[in-house]
């Protein structure tokens, strides 16, 4: 009987069960599935790796359930880890989807937040992540502003809550901030990324507190599983051209067109030579001509090769990866070049602690000496591209000195550069018995970044005296963070709770020198004390923000969803005489309608869930230093000599405060006909207060302005995310997803007084970015009497509207013409699967914009350079009622605001995944070839290069980086090796 008894004891004995949960379709580990003992009440739930760990005895069964899973029962497997795979049934509420200092699964969340698609991340010839979100997620509006190689982009979350703050999203990368680090996105390896989530309502980006009021952008990376080693080789290559050319005149109609404009501006003389300039003439005699758009542009090549390796045990985890990408661009000179190496480790070292690193650097390399495309655009024809003696000629077309040889800025040096090293790392600790469910985590960081820029332009450039200037930065910025959590299931009843203390620093200091005099240009920008004249400068400044952080989440039986968050900020950049912290509460609370017992007996709605919250976020808006009054420093003559004064700068205010934006959010998730069918509908107001406006001051104090806390603004708008298996057959599948996005905003006040500032085209009642311009409605004919209308126009001036009634022109008829931002916008994804061939087509739309058309202004230059074909002007003959004439200098700034809406086939990709038997007989794992093209075809009325980027006139903003659209198109090859 003892023996009996001591033998069932023995075997009767617990041992830890160890293993993983994947999904069975994409093999990737499920997240906070539970693992129940089945004749116990026993459990535990997966860690973000989809491990878990749980006591069990020879003959026990686990059931392991998620939801959007089926619910599995298996046995218990004492001898080895186990891997345990579970079919989706829904697997949109299945997902887990990162929040902010944590994970949700998709069907608990009770706030908006969009995740960006996942075939969005592979497969596109994209040399920044930004550029990859494009047009996928509704109300997330990406501006390609320019398209030079290495260009980053310009993100908009729900429109513009601010008038002269920031707008761009508060960036996170693994957790920790990579806004405001002295980072770039271009830093940040697309083939790297495992996720993306974006926070949109005040519930979701009430976490982030004073960096939440633009939305936040959630970056999680990928990192390694149990198993063994993954080798993967990606690598695309592919050719770069200009999307659409506005051809130039051609020789002939430039010769016409000096011929009209002489006509025009001298219509009692005769025109006595052809062309304007000596060398004009001398090449025209000559039947020399030069096509330089033709000179300026090249092949583009864009390749791309990443090469990672993930695995590890159940202890021990890896990802490491290295990528090098390298550009050459469709304009000469142009390129970037980028390597990046990451290290993303994990390891359980007990069954209470685990630690983790994240070891990423980034090189970015944009050297060399670049064409200007605008002169190649406004060149004559007739111009010459080479001097007698080979090289390129300074003015092509001289004695017109406006204009230098487009190619001549290839012989400048030109060194840009910046290296980003990032070190993250955590450690974990779980606690078990009574403290069962509680977590801590401490995460540290530390970012170094340092930027080099070199410039020497001599006399291939018509310097005659050289020019040469360098400057370096250096930011190092920390960041710490002490994170509790605390998960309870009781009955039906789930509790989780996050609390937050975190602390950050950055400390960024830059210097320059500049020279000029040198004796010749053998030195370049290498030796600044051989120029005669020097000048040097230098800045430094620290940010610091100290944060606190509570967040909880109830759940009664899946029904019944609550989630409240507080946050407090305190930040260096605030006023002296405030306590520079703020408060950012939200709340939030979500109804799964189907879990409801009224909704079991129908088949049709398979998912609907109402969700509402509400909730205040921050935007700091304040440069460092901005609130104190500092001065600036001016040389003047004194006593003979050069002395340093002191010159009045910025008069600080002590009081000033960040910016406050109140949020209210109603969404509704759904799903019908068996998950065929799901989407989101979100609703979304915000209130804006306490912006940051300059107030203006008599200039008696010596100050022309103060930065104050004034105005307000209303934002509101309507998103829609779309997605539906179309045909769903055995050989053949058609899937569709379409999001939709309309947005207002408004000026609600500005100074306290319920005056307009039409200084800077602020008006109340109107949205924050219009086009403020006079009316136009016509060009003056000959014939017609403008004497008493716009007394002084002429025949093939514009004629504007008298929009005040006077019955004349004045800076009074100027008026509201539209706005900047789109009042609606849209993308459609058709994806279609054949066997193992995938075809991928995505199409972006952008209406309802306006914007200044820099190409149909000539200014006073139209008799000296070449225009576009397509443009046109007004002559006697033609009578063109939508073009001025060639004499016409636009005295009035007018803007040629045009409808800059546009449609664009944005990406198509096709690919074919080798079958399981074509890999056996080529030894590997896996792998996709495809072709993808990028911005393949825009349908638009826009009259210019593209209506998505900044294009700007001689003189004027970066006219010299004009950089018009490009199309590309790739091959490409995902290998992973056995």
């Amino acid at each position: 009987m003892l023996l009996a008894s001591l033998s069932s004891q023995v075997f009767a004995q617990s041992t830890k069960v160890t293993g993983t949960i994947k999904d069975a379709e994409t093999g990737d580990p499920i997240v906070s599935a539970t693992v129940m003992l089945k004749s116990k009440k026993a459990a535990t739930t997966t860690d973000a790796l989809g491990l878990f760990s749980i006591s069990a005895v020879a003959g026990d069964v686990l059931v392991i359930s998620n939801v959007g899973f089926q619910t599995l029962e298996v046995p218990v497997d004492l001898t080895a880890p186990m891997t345990i795979q579970l079919k989706a049934t829904n697997r949109q509420l299945g997902e887990v989807v990162v929040v902010g200092y944590g994970t949700r699964k998709r069907s608990d969340i009770t706030g908006a937040v969009a995740s960006v698609p996942k075939t969005r991340l592979s497969q596109l010839p994209v040399t920044n992540v930004l550029h990859a979100i494009e047009g996928s997620v509704a109300g997330v509006n990406i501006t390609q502003n320019s398209n030079v190689p290495g260009s980053s982009a310009s993100v908009l979350v729900r429109g513009q809550n601010t008038i002269t703050a920031g707008t761009g999203p508060f960036i996170v990368v693994d957790g920790v901030p990579f806004s405001k680090t002295g980072s770039v996105t271009n830093d940040i390896n697309p083939n790297d990324i495992a996720s993306i989530e974006i926070l949109k309502d005040a519930s979701a980006t009430a976490i982030y507190g004073v960096n939440g009021a633009n939305g936040v952008i959630l970056i999680t990376t990928k990192r390694g599983t149990t198993g063994k080693p993954v080798i993967k080789y990606n690598a695309y290559m592919g050719l770069d051209n200009l999307a659409h050319i506005l051809d130039p005149s051609s020789p002939e109609a430039y010769v016409k067109k000096y011929a009209d404009w002489w006509k025009q501006v001298n219509p009692t003389s005769t025109q006595t030579n052809v062309l304007p300039t000596q060398f004009e003439r001398a090449n025209y005699a000559a039947g020399k001509k030069v096509d330089w758009l033709d000179e300026v542009l090249q092949q583009g090549i864009m390749q791309d090769h990443n090469l990672s390796i993930s695995g590890g045990s159940k202890d021990f985890r890896y990802y490491v990866s290295g990528d090098f990408m390298k550009q050459q661009g469709a304009v000469k000179g142009y390129q970037y070049k980028r390597a990046n190496l990451r290290a993303n480790l994990d390891a359980t070292i007990t069954d209470y602690l685990t630690i983790g690193t994240t070891i990423s650097y980034t090189n970015n390399n944009y050297d060399g000496g670049r064409a200007n495309f605008y002169l190649a655009t406004a060149m004559s024809p007739y111009g010459s591209l080479y001097d007698a003696n080979g090289n390129y000629a300074i003015y092509p077309m001289y004695e017109e000195l406006l204009y230098k040889n487009p190619l001549s800025g290839l012989n400048n040096d030109r060194t840009d550069r910046s290296n980003n090293l990032i070190g993250n790392g955590y450690a974990e600790i779980k606690f078990g018995g009574a403290l069962q469910g509680l977590k801590y985590r401490f995460n540290a960081g530390y970012t170094f970044v340092t930027t080099r820029y070199g410039y020497y332009e001599g006399r291939s450039f018509d310097n005659q005296l050289g020019t040469a200037n360098v400057s370096s930065s250096e930011t190092n910025n920390w960041v710490a963070e002490n994170i509790l959590t605390y998960t309870k299931d009781f009955g039906m009843h789930h509790l989780d709770f996050t609390g937050l203390y975190s602390a950050q620093q950055r400390n960024y200091f830059t210097y320059g020198a500049n020279a000029t005099g040198f004796i010749n240009d053998e030195l370049s920008y290498n030796r600044l004390e051989a120029g005669a004249t020097q000048t040097s400068s230098s800045y430094r400044d620290k940010y610091s923000l100290n944060s606190m952080m509570a967040r909880v989440n109830y759940t009664y039986d899946g029904r019944y969803l609550l989630t409240a968050t507080i946050r407090r900020d305190g930040s260096s950049v605030m006023g002296g005489n405030t306590s520079k912290y703020g408060n950012f509460p939200s709340v939030a609370v979500g109804w799964n309608i189907t879990r409801e017992k009224f909704m079991q007996s129908q088949k049709v709605v398979d998912n609907l869930k109402l969700r509402s919250s509400y909730g205040m976020a921050g935007n700091e808006a304040i440069s460092v230093y901005g609130t104190i009054t500092t001065a600036g420093t001016v040389r003047f003559p004194f006593g003979g000599n050069s002395t340093i004064g002191v010159l009045a700068s910025n008069l600080g205010n002590g009081n000033l405060h960040w910016e406050s934006a109140k949020t209210l959010n109603v969404g509704l998730d759904f799903a019908v006909l068996k998950n065929r069918i799901n989407g989101t509908l979100d609703y979304y107001s915000t209130q804006t207060s306490d912006l940051l406006l300059r107030r203006n001051l008599p200039i008696i104090t010596g100050y022309g302005s103060i930065l104050d806390n004034l105005g307000k603004t209303a934002n509101r708008g309507i998103e829609l995310m779309l997605n539906a298996d179309v045909i769903s057959k055995k050989d053949f599948k058609w899937q569709a997803s379409v999001n939709f996005a309309t947005n207002k905003n408004k000026i609600v006040d500005l100074y306290g007084d319920g005056k307009d500032d039409i200084g800077n085209r602020w008006f109340i009642g109107k949205p924050i970015g219009i086009i403020w311009d006079y009316k136009m409605v016509g060009v003056w004919q000959e014939g017609e009497d403008a004497s008493q209308w716009d007394p002084g126009a002429k025949p093939g001036d514009l004629k504007f509207a008298d929009i005040n009634g006077d019955k004349k022109i004045t800076a009074d008829d100027r008026t509201v013409l539209g706005q900047t931002a789109p009042k609606w916008t849209g993308g459609i994804t058709n994806t279609f699967h054949y066997k193992n061939f995938h075809l991928n087509i995505f199409i972006q739309t952008f209406q309802g914009a306006l914007r200044n058309n820099v190409t149909l202004t000539y200014a006073d230059e139209a008799g000296r350079m070449n225009i576009p074909a397509e443009t046109g002007y007004w002559t006697a003959e033609n009578k063109s009622n939508t073009r001025p004439s060639l004499r016409y200098t636009n005295p009035r700034g007018y803007g040629y605001a045009s409808d800059n809406s546009y449609t664009r086939l944005k990406d198509v990709t096709l690919s074919y995944v080798f079958p399981q038997s074509a890999l056996d007989r080529m030894k590997l794992a896996a792998m996709t070839l495809y072709v993808s093209g990028r911005n393949l075809y825009t349908f638009t009325n826009w009259v210019g290069w593209d209506p998505e980027f900044n294009y700007s006139f001689r003189g004027s903003g970066d006219w010299t980086n004009n950089y018009p659209q490009t199309r590309t198109i790739v091959f490409g090859v995902n290998v992973s090796l056995r």
